[in-house]
């Protein structure tokens, strides 16, 4: 199957290049989609440097910082078009393996979404403060108790897809832009009723650049999530899927 990554980049000048050695090996039949919000620190310009060298790799320049959800939501539909049967979700700063996408491209045979899950196995986080783990942790708690989400990693950012998954949740109608974006994506899934699998993986913190993590990115999906299960409710009171 086609496989496209897709990788939001904002500053992430220092991690790319060799990220992207590492992810093209791991099968001929991978390429790489980055979503730049104009990085300051010339990671777009980079990125056409590579370009130049690998048919595999390419970009969506974007004029300035626009949001995860956004970036995804741009990502999808531009891999869509280029027929990605099976599309991965991962960040670029080395806290996601490349060594476990053949995993996601076994069970993605298999499942609709497969999520690649810190807390399936206890606690799979290196080098993070103990506050942002619990954070973190908790946050899925916090989410699975609210929405009824069946996930152990409510905000995972690995994922792969199915093609027919993200067509059946319809990405245009996506509405939240920060980390709650994740919620959103699984949430949708769940209430398609598609097949949904966890994968163990050891997250590391990231290898260089700064963490894009802040406290309006943690309301936004305290309270999304509120949101997410109203609006649930009141489409199966009118009769929609």
């Amino acid at each position: 199957m086609k496989t496209i990554v897709i990788i939001p980049t904002f500053n992430e000048r220092e991690n790319i290049s060799l990220l992207a050695e590492n992810i093209l090996r791991q099968n001929s039949s991978i390429e790489i989609l980055f979503v730049d919000d104009n990085s300051p620190d010339g990671t777009g310009a980079l990125i056409d440097s590579l370009i130049q060298s690998e048919k595999r790799i390419s970009v969506i320049h974007r004029p300035c910082k626009m949001g995860l959800g956004s970036a995804y939501r741009e990502g999808f539909r531009k891999a869509l078009s280029m027929g990605g049967e099976c599309i991965i979700e991962m960040d670029a700063d080395f806290s996601h393996d490349p060594a476990v996408i053949p995993l996601f491209l076994q069970k993605i045979r298999e499942f609709d979404l497969v999520i690649g899950s810190r807390y399936i196995n206890g606690v799979s986080v290196v080098n993070w403060p103990i506050r942002r783990l619990i954070l973190s942790y908790f946050a899925s708690v916090y989410t699975r108790f609210v929405t009824g989400l069946t996930v152990m990693d409510c905000t995972s950012g690995f994922k792969c897809f199915r093609r027919s998954a993200l067509e059946a949740i319809d990405i245009d109608t996506l509405e939240s832009d920060g980390y709650s974006f994740q919620i959103e994506l699984k949430f949708r899934c769940q209430e398609k009723g598609l097949k949904i699998t966890e994968i163990p993986i050891i997250f590391i913190d990231r290898h260089a650049g700064e963490s894009k993590m802040s406290g309006a990115i943690v309301r936004e999906a305290v309270f999304k999530v509120w949101a997410l299960k109203i609006k649930s409710i009141l489409r199966r009171l009118k009769g929609v899927s």
